[in-house]
């Protein structure tokens, strides 16, 4: 590999560019991970830069592939992986799910996940490059059990709200910032890793959003919300709908999914799929697979097609019905 250096960067900050796309993926590989790269457009130029800056446990960088690209990762392990796009756009792919990335909508690669990115022509994005192990040890943190916590965040982080605007902005100030750091000192380094790091986890949805969001709304939540989580802790085994759970509270249906959304960051059904979906791993674990199916629990937790079904759970406890059922 033979990238171009900034001649007057600090040591932690590498500046590539490259018209040869082996090249790019070679530095992709430095950078991030093992990749196949690939360019859409044979006859469209390549021009691909790249300008990172590490610091502890985080990266930060700009770039762009300046052509239309696609870009397959390895499944990655050790962190996750945040696109915030300047311009252009991308279309990312996990499995059946596709998120469409723009100045609008950026997006979150998990760790432990397989995905593709189409990089289309003329897009540039912050990317930030944030450790697993910071990430699930400030979870567990901020949940109070004193552990590391198995994080998965959704694939699309939306920019154009007030969350999203503030994420982007921390992204930009962090990469500014870093532009001049010509050393790091342990103490300011643990700090803004841990208001990246925080940022993230309390910015953008993830499996533990509602846990982490409870203990901040505790005080100002009004009673009909913990009212109908209550509900639907006791009912998750009867036929639940919106009205059912509005008409129990006394809110319009409206209301509770707004009450939802501004305390909860997720809606009465969303909630109710993560408790069946508990449930249904807590009786996993309790069966003898030799006397039952994941079929039989699966359906009598009101879950009727199998294949969103284990597509959910693999993507809530990072394993297989099937898997959990053998233990």
């Amino acid at each position: 590999m033979n990238p171009m250096t900034n001649p007057t960067p600090p040591s932690d900050t590498e500046l590539f560019l490259t018209r040869d796309i082996e090249q790019a993926r070679q530095w992709g590989t430095r950078t991030f991970c093992e990749n196949e790269l690939r360019n859409i457009d044979v006859r469209g130029e390549l021009n691909a830069r790249l300008l990172y800056r590490r610091y502890g446990s985080i990266g930060i960088g700009r770039m762009t592939y300046g052509g239309d690209v696609t870009i397959r990762p390895n499944t990655f392990d050790d962190f996750y992986l945040v696109q915030v796009p300047l311009s252009g756009g991308e279309r990312i792919i996990r499995g059946n799910e596709t998120v469409y990335s723009s100045p609008t909508v950026g997006s979150i690669l998990n760790a432990r996940q397989q995905h593709e990115i189409n990089h289309g022509k003329g897009t540039e994005k912050l990317i930030l490059r944030i450790n697993r192990d910071l990430v699930e040890r400030l979870c567990g943190q901020h949940l109070g059990n004193g552990s590391q916590t198995k994080v998965e965040f959704e694939t699309a982080m939306p920019l154009d709200s007030a969350a999203g605007r503030r994420w982007a902005f921390t992204m930009q100030w962090l990469f500014d910032f870093l532009e001049g750091a010509q050393s790091s000192s342990p103490l300011l380094a643990a700090q803004i890793e841990h208001m990246i790091g925080s940022l993230l986890l309390l910015s953008h949805t993830s499996n533990h959003s509602l846990a982490l969001h409870e203990e901040r709304s505790r005080s100002v939540t009004p009673a009909f919300i913990r009212k109908a989580e209550l509900f639907i802790e006791e009912r998750a085994h009867e036929p639940i709908t919106v009205g059912s759970i509005a008409e129990h509270v006394g809110v319009s249906a409206s209301s509770l999914y707004a009450g939802f959304r501004r305390y909860r960051n997720t809606s009465p059904m969303l909630l109710l799929k993560s408790v069946r979906l508990n449930r249904v791993r807590e009786q996993l674990l309790r069966s003898d697979p030799k006397s039952t199916t994941v079929t039989a629990i699966a359906y009598q937790w009101g879950f009727a097609h199998l294949g969103h079904f284990t597509t959910d759970y693999k993507r809530w406890f990072g394993e297989s019905p099937s898997e959990t059922l053998a233990r």
